[in-house]
């Protein structure tokens, strides 16, 4: 049996990939879903814009959508850029206008909160992350809501900040189970670009902050931290996508483990039962992503031994942007949800960004 094949099929544990930079692409996992379009209806006939921010609340099965007001960015826009479907995909309720720029990230906390991640990169994933020139700057935060859109938290200030301010171009947020808060930035491997993590207490006081831009094995370099996930046993799972791997730390920062099996990482999701799936748009098409010959698509796997067991594919095989999901989650059921932010092909009808549903066949 060939190494990829191996890997793949037999799910090989992850003790085995550990600091595998040059491993063989996992390509080869079967394709046991269904794509369905279309599902989710938008209010007055809105079109999609893009969107990589995707969760499911606390009932399971309903579905939070943060979307980019019918284009790519929500600046000068009167749109709600915050939605919540039910699992037919009828609008149950919307919030957020004027307040965000771009959203990059959203997660629904334990109290059925909504935290919304204002990532203002708004440059095809590759833009320097300042929105238009307005009255007021805006931009680079992050924002907790109650589930009616009641604004409760505001990390960071408007327009951003470097060094001992935050953010700028934050990814992704996540609230750990004790209500503590981790918060992702940095969104450009240019030089210069911030790379690091944020830990803050429940009640928004920063802890701790760690990590730059590098490629290191450490705990602390990193290429666009773009997704944040946790397991049951608490760790810590950041999608380095720059550096096409996903470092596994404790807590408090320290780096347990480093897996490369998933691809180039721009969304990560681990659900109640440590089934972790692995959003890459952009292996083949973006950045150092275009010599890989690792495909796009979502991988799912377990987040307890790495292994992987299915990959739904992108559907397009040539794409020059970001291409298929780049956020990903799944609900109390296993239906799989892909928030897509560059156009795709599936047909003459279709629209250009979605909120893809993948179903077992």
């Amino acid at each position: 049996m060939s190494i990829r094949r191996g890997l793949v099929a037999l799910g090989v544990a992850a003790t085995s990939l550990r600091a595998q930079a040059n491993m063989p692409p996992t390509n080869d996992a079967p394709n046991p879903y269904q794509t369905i379009t279309g599902w989710a209806k938008m209010p007055d006939g809105r079109p999609w814009g893009s969107t990589s921010a995707v969760a499911i609340d606390k009932d399971g099965v309903s579905v939070w959508v943060a979307e980019r007001c019918g284009t790519n960015s929500c600046a000068g826009s009167n749109l709600d850029p915050v939605l919540k479907f039910d699992s037919t995909g009828k609008l149950v309720t919307h919030f957020g206008a004027g307040l965000i720029v771009a959203p990059h990230g959203i997660f629904v906390d334990h109290d059925d909160n909504v935290w919304v991640v204002d990532c203002a990169c708004t440059g095809g994933g590759r833009g320097r992350g300042a929105p238009p020139p307005e009255s007021a700057p805006k931009g680079h935060q992050v924002f907790k809501f109650s589930p009616t859109g009641k604004l409760l938290m505001t990390l960071g200030k408007p327009g951003g900040g470097r060094d001992t301010a935050f953010f700028f171009q934050p990814n992704a947020v996540l609230v750990a189970p004790s209500g503590d808060i981790f918060v992702a930035e940095g969104h450009s491997s240019a030089p210069g670009s911030t790379a690091r993590l944020f830990k803050f207490s429940k009640d928004g006081k920063l802890i701790k902050t760690w990590g730059r831009l590098g490629n290191g094995d450490g705990a602390d370099e990193y290429d666009q931290p773009h997704a944040l996930a946790m397991d049951s046993r608490g760790r810590l799972f950041v999608g380095d996508r720059g550096n096409n791997r996903i470092k596994i730390l404790d807590q408090d920062g320290k780096l347990l483990d480093t897996w490369y099996q998933f691809s180039r990482p721009s969304g990560v999701f681990i659900d109640a039962q440590d089934n972790i799936y692995v959003a890459d748009s952009e292996s083949q098409s973006v950045g150092s992503g275009k010599a890989r010959t690792w495909k796009r698509g979502i991988r799912i796997g377990s987040a307890k031994d790495g292994s992987i067991r299915a990959f739904i594919p992108d559907p397009v095989d040539v794409a020059t942007n970001t291409s298929s999901a780049e956020g990903v989650t799944a609900d109390s059921h296993g239906v799989i949800y892909g928030a897509e932010v560059g156009p795709t092909i599936y047909g003459p009808d279709a629209p250009p960004h979605s909120l893809k549903r993948y179903v077992k066949r």
